[in-house]
């Protein structure tokens, strides 16, 4: 009997290990493992970004993290592991990871798109930029970046 869509989703104040979304979502019957990592950057500002705060209505966007893995995994036939950190997350820090495997790379790619644009889209997690002075800015959602061919 063929295992069902697997889907984890995760809020967490520590480090975000990519080992453990991969190993979420493996199958010996997906051929394609795609991650997706996102990072907090150094702005040259100026002020510069030194770190960002995430803060989040931690319930709800656990819920909509795991209703968006739903989505991916029932429409491109993938597990889906995702977690976000909140809190602090200094520069070159991982503030977001996505792991999607599927039986082929198609598949396992449009998963994770659709997993982290949709996280990044729906899921009440805010983001706050700290800068080298002091200053903070409280950051609006980015539209996607269009992909040719898509």
């Amino acid at each position: 009997m063929a295992e069902g869509p697997r889907v984890h989703a995760r809020l967490t104040r520590g480090a975000l290990a990519l080992d453990d979304l991969v190993a979420g979502v493996a199958d010996e019957a997906h051929g394609a493992t795609v991650t997706f990592t996102g990072t907090t950057r150094r702005e040259q500002g100026p002020p510069a970004v030194v770190r960002l705060e995430y803060e989040a209505y931690e319930p709800m966007a656990r819920a909509e993290m795991e209703a968006i893995g739903l989505e991916a995994a029932r429409r491109y036939g993938a597990h889906v592991a995702a977690a976000h950190r909140l809190g602090p997350v200094p520069a070159g820090e991982a503030s977001v990871g996505v792991a999607a495997s599927a039986a082929h790379r198609p598949a396992a790619f449009a998963a994770c798109r659709h997993v982290i644009d949709e996280i990044k889209r729906r899921a009440p997690i805010w983001k706050q930029d700290v800068h080298a002075d002091g200053t903070r800015a409280w950051q609006d959602g980015l539209p996607p970046v269009p992909v040719p061919g898509t």
